[in-house]
């Protein structure tokens, strides 16, 4: 590690050899020392949760990223505990940033907290490191078996928020950009702030009559571009307008209200039982 160089640790929930992270690998090395440090295994739609019966190992790992071998760290750890292995027992100090991905797959509205790619974003952010959760839209849903994918327009707007979220102080209330490429994007795609649409986007199915090749239990996109509490949404701008969002996330999940005023209404509701 070269410590007068900027320091990224690169994490993501597909696994050590998924494309989507070497793709980040590279595009980040122009900007800052990257350290790769991520699941053996594909970990996705783990969120923040620590790996139940994971072994901790640590098996440093050769990987060709562009034109170069690189030397990088598959774990026997869910994306959450691979932040945790990265900072705490590799690099053994706070990167600058923590970038999470390229994900095989779009990560929007409430369905972000099953996300192991946000999941293992915000576990940088709770170790007080800046950091950024990149996605791409698929539109096949083969979310599990990196189909062929061109990540190289990925890989530039990660570089592009990445450069700016070194150079940039986030906000107060501020702890992860959380960024989706649609499929068809070029580098000339407009990107713009969106919030979290409220409703799921991840809908789950239940096949009963599944064999050994069909899973029992999945999920499939679905969406309504016409809802009209979804403007300004991830999701209205990713699928109905084809721009990069980018939503600012807080690791302080309490509701937005006056909490004063809350309490008085539920000691009011108290009051008449």
């Amino acid at each position: 590690m070269n410590p007068s160089k900027r320091q990224i640790l690169l994490v993501n929930d597909d696994g050590i050899f998924s494309p989507g992270i070497w793709a980040a690998a590279e595009a980040l090395a122009s900007i800052a020392y990257v350290t790769v440090v991520a699941p053996r295994i594909q970990f996705s739609g783990a969120g923040r949760s620590l790996g139940n019966g994971v072994d901790g190992k640590i098996e440093p790992t050769q990987l060709k990223i562009g034109s170069q071998e690189w030397t990088c760290y598959a774990v026997g750890a869910s994306p959450t505990q691979a932040v945790q292995i990265g900072i705490n027992v590799i690099l053994q100090q706070k990167p600058d940033l923590v970038v999470s991905g390229i994900n095989y797959g779009e990560n929007p509205a409430t369905d972000v907290s099953l996300s192991g790619t946000v999941g293992a974003a915000l576990e940088g952010a709770a170790h007080g490191v800046p950091s950024l959760a990149m996605s791409l839209e698929l539109h096949n849903e083969d979310w599990f078996n990196y189909p062929e994918v061109d990540f190289k327009t990925a890989g530039y707007f990660t570089r592009l928020f990445a450069q700016m979220m070194l150079e940039t102080q986030l906000p107060d209330d501020v702890d992860v950009l959380n960024v989706n490429v649609p499929a068809e994007a070029t580098p000339a795609t407009p990107w713009q702030m969106a919030r979290l649409s409220r409703r799921r986007y991840f809908k789950p199915f239940f096949n009963k009559a599944a064999t050994e090749d069909k899973d029992k239990v999945g999920s499939t996109v679905e969406f309504d571009l016409n809802d009209p509490s979804d403007a300004g949404s991830d999701v209205r701008l990713l699928r109905g307008d084809h721009v990069v969002t980018v939503t600012p996330l807080s690791l302080d999940m309490t509701s937005r209200v006056n909490l004063t005023d809350f309490e008085q209404e539920l000691r009011r509701a108290e009051q008449r039982q």
